[in-house]
This record gives C-alpha cells, structure tokens and sequence, in this order.
C-alpha cells in the first residue's frame, strides 16, 4: 500500500503550572507529552492512535494538523512537513475534534459557505457538497437555525461536515465520538467506513476498544507519550481481543499496575 504519513521521532513537552502540578500530583515543571514517536499510515486506511487519557493522543493530532509545533522530529503528510510547509499540511487535511466551537449566532448554511470559502471551494462544487452533506446528515432541515439552538448531536455533525468542505485526502479526528448519543455516534462511524471505502485516509485517536475493532486497519497503543506497538489488527492484537491486549501492554509498560 501506499504510505500517505510518516511520523519520525516526533516530540513535545509542556511546562506545567503549579495548578497543574497539583492536578498532575508532581513536582515536575516539566511534562513530556509526546517522547520521540514514530508511525507510519497508508493511503485508504483508518488508522487508530489507542491509550488512555493523558497518553499523548491529543498532542500528537495537534501537531499533524499544525495547531502546534512540534519540539523535536518531523511528520509529513502526503509529502508535506508539518514544520517546514505546514499551510500546504492544512491545505490536504481535515481536523475534527471535539473541542471545535461554533459560534453560536451563525447558521449551517453561513458556516458551510464561510469554511468553503476560506479554503478556496469552487462556488459550484460548494453548493453541491453543501446538498449532499447536509441531506447525509440531517442538517438541510435546519440549515438556518442558529447553532445556539440545535443539539450537541447536531453540532457534532455540522463541525464534521465543516471539517470536510474542501474534500480533503487526510482526515485527523480526536475522539470523534466523544460525548454522542448512540445514534449520532453511528452516523459518524458509518460515514467514516464510507470515507474509506472512498480511497481518504483516516487517521484517529480513542481509548474506546469496540470503536478500534470496527473501525480501525492498524493501530499503534500509546503510553506515556511512547509507541508501545504498532501494526495491523490482527498484528496488534495478536490472538487477543483489543482490549486484553491493551491491558497486557498496559501493564508491561507500567511494571504490574493496572
């Protein structure tokens, strides 16, 4: 397969305050969120970026979608590097997380035709996947009310479809069904099969197993920042279930804690 992502070495640490610190339950001014990780992705694959809160999962989206720049390393996505051409990485990706805000006075149909724009949508094609995605989802009955008044639900949908105006080749999401309703959650792991089965790559991070073994073609288990394994499924798993395997792992890596 075509190799679309590769991530060398990629590092970042923050400084803590001392509210963090106390949160944290460490004296450490210092925490290592992502210590030297490295993966690849292929083209036309969903790839699941597994561990617990806290691992590092977050961090590492962030910088393949150029929100923040990495300490250490480098990741280029389809041939572009998130430090050296990060406005040609954002120009391939879309990047959906759960903490996207919408503002609350704007509508779907104002919102679609913003992001559109600001990504340089032809106005025929913006129409066109304006009808489609909004008839996918549900949104075109409430395509003029006010964010403000649809439901987290709705807001989870139209903040997917927002991230997807251009029709981009990479898609990073955290958590994307972090905080939904079942049937909402269905609705996006469907689409994101279909996205698939369109050729796109998927890159994804979640500590929820079932979601792994539905969704994902190989996955990387991620602790402490560090990538304890990495391949396909089945490599992964190794006879195991997802999740036995993760707490096999899990207590490797942490010397018999659970």
């Amino acid at each position: 397969m075509e190799e679309i992502l590769r991530v060398e070495a990629l590092s970042k640490t923050f400084t803590l305050s001392k509210k963090q610190q106390k949160i944290e339950r460490t004296t450490d001014k210092k925490k290592v969120a992502v210590d030297s990780l490295s993966f690849t992705a292929n083209r036309g694959e969903i790839f699941g970026l597994l561990g617990p809160n806290g691992a590092g999962k977050t961090t590492t989206l962030r910088m393949l979608s150029t929100l923040i720049r990495p300490d250490n390393g480098d990741a280029w996505l389809d041939g572009c590097s998130v430090v050296t051409d990060p406005e040609g990485v954002r120009a391939k990706i879309g990047f959906l997380t759960s903490e996207l805000k919408l503002e609350d006075f704007f509508t779907p149909n104002y919102l679609f035709t913003f992001f559109s724009q600001l990504h340089s949508v032809p106005e025929d094609v913006m129409k066109q996947r304006k009808e489609q995605m909004f008839a996918r989802f549900g949104i075109d009955k409430f395509a003029e009310v006010k964010v403000a008044n649809l439901s987290t639900g709705m807001k989870q949908k139209l903040s997917l479809v927002i991230s997807l105006v251009h029709d981009p080749e990479i898609i990073i999401f955290d958590e994307p069904t972090n905080g939904l309703d079942v049937l909402t959650a269905r609705t996006v792991t469907d689409y994101l099969q279909e996205l698939r089965d369109q050729g796109k790559t998927i890159i994804l991070s979640t500590h929820i197993f079932s979601l792994v073994e539905r969704l994902c073609d190989r996955v990387g288990i991620i602790i402490d920042g560090k990538m304890c394994v990495c391949g396909s499924l089945d490599e992964v798993r190794d006879g195991m279930t997802i999740e036995d395997r993760f707490f096999e792992i899990y207590k490797q890596q942490k010397g018999g804690e659970e």
